[in-house]
């Protein structure tokens, strides 16, 4: 990164949590003095030379923009309650990475897109492990067939993982969401053949769009077979759907903060079929918010010096980022491999 390339800070809001530190922490060391730690705590981020931001106040937020002056992108590794915030960046020209997981959010500050084309600033979304590097194998699966008919993502978790609460709540919640599709029995590299169930993971919905796949399906399990087996069972008795059912999924989402069994290994397989044709590509790897992390500051960097399209899109229409998994696998920090049929 050169020095021109550099000029202006990054602002990164849950900068001390599971994601953040480490979005800042390799942002830190391709740009040294320009990364600033935010969040709502303001003694956590003033010990690390950051400032408070909460994403609930926006007259806040862009005090804060205001004091800091330089701010070139902003990397939201939180989730606020709807796309006001990123609004705020885009229409200042400030580039956005969202590492956001909610679909309704996503959609909403996709409908930003014309504001941000006007302003110069670019906003990606699907950033992170899941939706982001799932988007990104299935891209390629998508690539090998040829166009995919269908697509099957499976997501494996570490049950044993200190997860960040916003990731744990949206894994709780989406235990209470309707679903239509099947479970699936399948083979992750490394951790053998799990059941995995279908799980409201934005990405299966983006990829219906963005590659104009007829058919998507996202498919979680953990770890842990007898916990993921308890689990879906949970949400098959219908006791955590429903407004009235809120302090249950509350007390669930507590209980796995506090609870860790299993191990801190994720692995990912995206499967395309077209007609007989089918191709399946997997990642493995180790803490996944740490490699959350790493994903949002490589895109972040691709921001400051690649030659990005105004706009909002989503990480898999981004050609330079698609050899972002190759990128992580030569750093040793994930295993990339096409999946043998």
């Amino acid at each position: 990164m050169t020095t021109a390339d550099a000029q202006g800070r990054v602002l990164v809001i849950g900068g001390y949590g599971a994601v953040g530190a480490a979005v800042a922490s390799r942002l830190a060391e391709w740009c040294p003095g320009r990364v600033v730690p935010a969040g709502r705590d303001e003694v956590r981020a003033r010990r690390l030379g950051g400032v408070a931001v909460d994403v609930g106040d926006l007259t806040g937020f862009r005090r804060a923009l205001d004091k800091l002056g330089d701010v070139r992108a902003v990397v939201l590794c939180v989730e606020p309650e709807d796309a006001s915030l990123a609004r705020v960046c885009l229409d200042r020209g400030i580039h956005l990475v969202d590492v956001g997981a909610s679909r309704h959010l996503l959609d909403a500050v996709a409908d930003s897109d014309g504001l941000a084309a006007a302003s110069g600033a670019t906003a990606v979304l699907s950033v992170g492990v899941a939706p982001g590097l799932t988007n990104l194998l299935a891209h390629r699966a998508h690539r090998a067939v040829g166009g995919a008919e269908r697509l099957d993502l499976t997501v494996l978790l570490g049950s044993g993982e200190r997860h960040g609460t916003d990731a744990v709540r949206w894994t709780v919640d989406g235990l209470a969401e309707p679903v239509t599709a099947g479970p699936r029995k399948v083979f992750l590299p490394g951790h053998g053949t799990h059941t995995a169930y279908p799980s409201p993971f934005s990405d299966q919905y983006t990829l219906r769009r963005t590659l104009g796949v007829p058919e998507a399906t996202t498919r979680l399990c953990l770890d842990s077979r007898a916990l993921t087996a308890a689990l879906f069972a949970l949400r098959r008795t219908g006791v955590l759907r429903g407004e009235e059912r809120a302090p249950v999924r509350r007390a669930l989402t507590g209980a796995f903060g506090r609870v860790h069994l299993g191990g801190d290994a994720f692995a990912l397989r995206a499967d395309a079929h077209r007609g007989d044709r089918h191709a399946a590509f997997a990642l493995t790897g180790r803490e996944q918010s740490r490699v959350t992390g790493l994903v949002a500051a490589e895109v972040t960097r691709e921001l400051l010096t690649g030659q990005l399209p105004a706009g909002v899109r989503h990480i898999e229409q981004l050609p330079t980022l698609t050899d972002l998994p190759e990128r992580l696998a030569g750093d040793g920090v994930v295993t990339l491999r096409r999946v043998r049929l």
